[in-house]
């Protein structure tokens, strides 16, 4: 950008310390498309260079300071003019004085705080980024490079079954249950389908995976709702005593792991949907909460219990055949402490999730 024939007299880079080995992961823009940044977890130091490229060679650049900041910030698509910080450090680099050459500065931002994981919705986006600012009289210098955070959570052994009947008076009777009530971005929801009692043409049935993004708070929230998978279980008419079996896989779709009240702004929260859909094209269904979250590679220790445990604060209603089963935060975090190295043994991917 040129004012009266000033411009940008320098360039800004960013170069993080380990890039070369660190692990990278992917997540979608705005517009849909996708970006691939450097990796973080909770409680990781950012650390690396800033280098500051003079563009013509024998010039000065004069400037009123150099900083770099690390910040976490929330974005609400229909209040684009506030951006909600929830995380903000400043470390100074230079105090104002001139330029001869190129220059490099170190920083660190020691074993910094990363409590949500970064997420793009369709009316929310949570990001980290690294911001170096050159201040000038005219016009300042800045540079921004985005990272990743994935949370990691670690759930006791203790994770109870699914158990509910529903149904139509006289008409329709059916019992299902899944294996589980929490599931990480790997798993695979195994699950069966009993019929009790059918008096009405059944055409098919399938399961869906729903995602509902909230956001604002009281009268003011907005919910959007998403199908990010259909699996047709059934096609035809069941009989009496007829029990179907449910095995959906996770790792074929695009799922985060469950956000309840992010900073007061946001929550997302997944839901299996069961649909029945008789020869009048009539749509009988019946949806049920769970809990996505992402586990830790294999020697990789978790880091983000207290998600689990906040996520624990906010519990879905337990199901009539399983009353009782939510056990206190500390006593969970007690008994997943004791259980984090055998479920390390246990998941052997070694894919970065």
């Amino acid at each position: 950008m040129s004012f009266f024939g000033f411009g940008q007299s320098a360039d800004v880079d960013i170069v993080l310390d380990g890039q070369e080995t660190r692990k990278t992961a992917e997540i979608k823009t705005e517009d849909g498309k996708k970006e691939r940044h450097y990796l973080y977890y909770d409680g990781e130091t950012v650390s690396g260079k800033v280098n500051v490229t003079l563009k013509k060679p024998g010039s000065k650049l004069e400037h009123q300071g150099i900083k770099i900041e690390f910040i976490g910030q929330i974005e609400l698509y229909y209040d684009r003019g506030n951006h909600h910080e929830f995380t903000s450090l400043v470390k100074e680099l230079a105090r104002p004085g001139e330029l001869a050459q190129n220059t490099n500065y170190s920083f660190e931002f020691q074993q910094v705080e990363k409590p949500y994981e970064s997420y793009t919705g369709a009316n929310v986006r949570l990001r980290y980024f690294l911001r170096v600012t050159v201040v000038k009289r005219l016009s300042d210098v800045v540079k921004e490079q985005d990272i990743i955070v994935h949370t990691l959570s670690q759930y006791p052994d203790m994770n109870s079954s699914i158990k509910m009947e529903v149904g139509i008076e006289d008409c329709l009777h059916i019992e299902f249950e899944y294996n589980k009530s929490k599931y990480h971005l790997k798993d695979v929801i195994v699950g069966k389908i009993y019929f009790l009692l059918v008096r009405i043409k059944i055409r098919h049935m399938e399961i869906q995976i729903i995602k509902r993004e909230s956001t604002g708070t009281g009268p003011n929230t907005f919910n959007e709702n998403e199908t990010i998978a259909k699996y047709e279980i059934m096609d035809g008419a069941p009989v009496r005593g007829e029990s179907i079996p449910i095995r959906l896989f996770l790792s074929g779709y695009e799922l985060t792991p469950t956000m309840r009240d992010i900073n007061k702004k946001f929550s997302v929260r997944y839901y299996l949907n069961l649909v029945l859909v008789d020869e009048e094209e009539r749509r009988y269904f019946k949806q049920q909460e769970i809990i996505i979250f992402r586990k830790a590679d294999k020697g990789k220790k978790s880091t983000g219990y207290k998600q689990s445990r906040a996520m624990q604060q906010h519990p879905t209603r337990p199901s009539p055949s399983s009353p009782g089963q939510q056990k206190p935060p500390q006593e969970e975090q007690e008994q997943a402490t004791a259980n984090s190295q055998a479920d390390e043994k246990e998941h052997n991917s070694k894919e970065d999730e």
